[in-house]
């Protein structure tokens, strides 16, 4: 099979990032760590509005229950 393009020319990866990659795999993520994923999602994914912010989707984001 050819060599794609996009490939070729690919530097070695920086060995500071495979250093925090590999001290980070085997930690565990906190509940917390999680909520503000969770928050840092939906607010980038908000429509573009003023009165949206991190902060607003942090609240709302206290609030909202899913159904079982």
């Amino acid at each position: 099979m050819a060599d794609r393009k996009q490939f070729q020319n690919v530097g070695a990866p920086d060995p500071e990032l495979i250093r925090l990659l590999d001290a980070s795999r085997d930690r565990p993520v906190t509940e917390e760590e999680l909520r503000e994923q969770r928050v840092s999602f939906a607010f980038g994914n908000a429509p573009a509005s003023a009165n949206i912010t991190k902060e607003s989707v942090r609240l709302a984001s206290k609030h909202i229950r899913l159904l079982s």
